[in-house]
């Protein structure tokens, strides 16, 4: 029996369905079992084949991509990887997605009829591959809600008591729409996010979470001003540091990615200890990889606090590894209990 990864690939082009699969074939580990044009075919298959991952387009007619994600996670839970187009309504598709449970997305380079998909061939080898690693379970849909109406802060704190800055890649989203709207909206403290995410989707992300929490979140913008009560979220392809200038604010850059990211958790941990030093606290969210483990390092030598998430609520144990065997964490915490061990900070 081969044991090579069993992919079905769901795209209404026929061009895309067939590069997508010679790209996933091209790899030894991998066999394309099932090629369908929509999200209807996609759930006859899997209910047929049983495959290990399925590719989904986001945008697909008679069931598209988000729909036919929300059924097969909840009758037939398979690991998808989204495939999205680079349109501001394919964005905010894809956030919706990892809501309802996919693992990942990879971005069509050349928009829905993508010629060049090959560009990003090895990122979506990568990411199946990754894919059929995740524990499903811990792919549960996300009922998101609207906040209500945002908590009116009629006194704002004459200083910030802390600036907590977090860091998350694989399994991000999904960790942001818990931990952020379980945040108080009138927190004494800034909270400044690196979620690895192309350019055009942390827009999207940054007014989803808004919609849902009842502290502000809003996306970088260069000299945004630093200040309690408001969450920024680093924009895709640029690094995000704090200003070493009063008052603070955050300044984006594109100087060369590190760990093979931009933005980086890294960078901006280690610009946030410089400026605020015991004040600064650090966050290490689900991820692949070591991004936040220097920066980790950088707040416990400026007299901070750094929190990692537990092996137990992750979806990729990566980031958080990293810095819990490098000691560098003062308590790890499971995410459902993360917004209240920020807050015990806050007031301690």
């Amino acid at each position: 029996m081969s044991n090579k990864i069993r992919v079905i690939v769901a795209d209404d082009s026929a061009f895309m369905r067939k590069k997508i699969s010679e790209i996933l074939s091209s790899d030894n580990d991998i066999e394309v079992v099932a090629r369908v044009r929509n999200g209807k075919e996609a759930i006859g298959a899997i209910h047929s084949l049983k495959p290990d991952v399925v590719t989904l387009d986001v945008q697909m007619p008679v069931m598209d991509g988000i729909d036919s994600l929300g059924y097969i996670m909840s009758e037939i839970p398979t690991p998808c990887i989204m495939i999205s187009a680079f349109t501001k309504e394919g964005a905010k598709e894809t956030i919706r997605a990892l809501e309802f449970g996919a693992v990942d997305f990879v971005t069509k380079p050349g928009g829905v009829i993508s010629s060049d998909i090959e560009k990003v061939g090895k990122e979506i080898i990568e990411k199946v591959k990754l894919a059929v690693k995740v524990p499903i379970e811990k792919l549960k849909f996300i009922f998101a809600e609207k906040a209500a109406e945002k908590e009116e802060i009629f006194k704002k704190p004459p200083s910030m008591s802390k600036v907590f800055t977090i860091a998350s890649s694989t399994g991000g989203p999904r960790a942001l729409a818990n931990l952020l709207p379980a945040l108080s909206g009138d927190l004494k403290a800034a909270v400044l996010v690196v979620q690895h995410m192309p350019e055009g989707f942390t827009n999207s992300l940054a007014e989803r979470l808004n919609w849902q929490s009842k502290i502000s979140v809003v996306e970088a913008e260069d000299g945004l001003p630093i200040k309690p009560a408001q969450v920024i979220i680093a924009k895709g392809g640029l690094h995000m540091e704090v200003s070493e200038k009063e008052p603070s604010c955050v300044v984006l850059n594109n100087k060369p990615s590190r760990l093979g990211v931009r933005p980086s958790a890294n960078i901006l941990m280690e610009s946030a200890a410089k400026a605020f030093k015991e004040y600064t606290v650090g966050v290490i969210l689900t991820g692949m990889g070591s991004d936040g483990t220097l920066g980790a390092q950088a707040i416990k030598s400026a007299g901070g606090v750094v929190l990692a998430e537990d092996e137990s609520s992750c979806v990729i144990y990566g980031m958080p590894k990293s810095v819990i065997e490098a000691g560098l964490a003062d308590k790890v915490v499971p995410l459902h209990l993360m917004a209240r061990e920020m807050e015990r900070i806050v007031w301690s």
